[in-house]
């Protein structure tokens, strides 16, 4: 089973991945920010992230930096679930190594084909 770690300082937005991913057979870990997500990554093993951009304490591109420089993560899948949409922050995340982008709200159906596709 494939673990899931969704970071998001809005709960409703974790509970719709829980509620879209879970009977796909996915594990969802939450984390409502950044240094929260980094603090998940040590006690479980995470196979793809779902990254909000705009949280407190630590925000996705803050996160997406500190993960990549964990080795086993380094590789890993990373997916912003956003309502930023700009094409410079979109550059930022690019650069950072982020696979993939999502604008709040998501149609659940869209955001299962991009787990399942970045998911190997």
């Amino acid at each position: 089973m494939k673990t899931v770690l969704c970071v998001d300082d809005a709960k409703t937005i974790r509970m719709l991945v829980k509620k879209a991913l879970e009977p796909e057979g996915y594990t969802v870990v939450e984390a409502e920010n950044g240094a929260e997500g980094l603090e998940k990554c040590q006690e479980a093993d995470i196979d793809f992230f779902l990254v909000d951009v705009n949280m407190p304490v630590l925000d996705g591109f803050g996160f997406v930096e500190g993960l990549k420089k964990i080795d086993k993560y380094s590789n890993s899948p990373v997916v912003f679930l956003t309502t930023e949409s700009s094409a410079d922050k979109k550059d930022v995340g690019k650069k950072l190594g982020v696979n993939g982008w999502v604008v709040k709200p998501f149609e659940p159906a869209s955001l299962i084909k991009v787990v399942n596709t970045l998911v190997k």
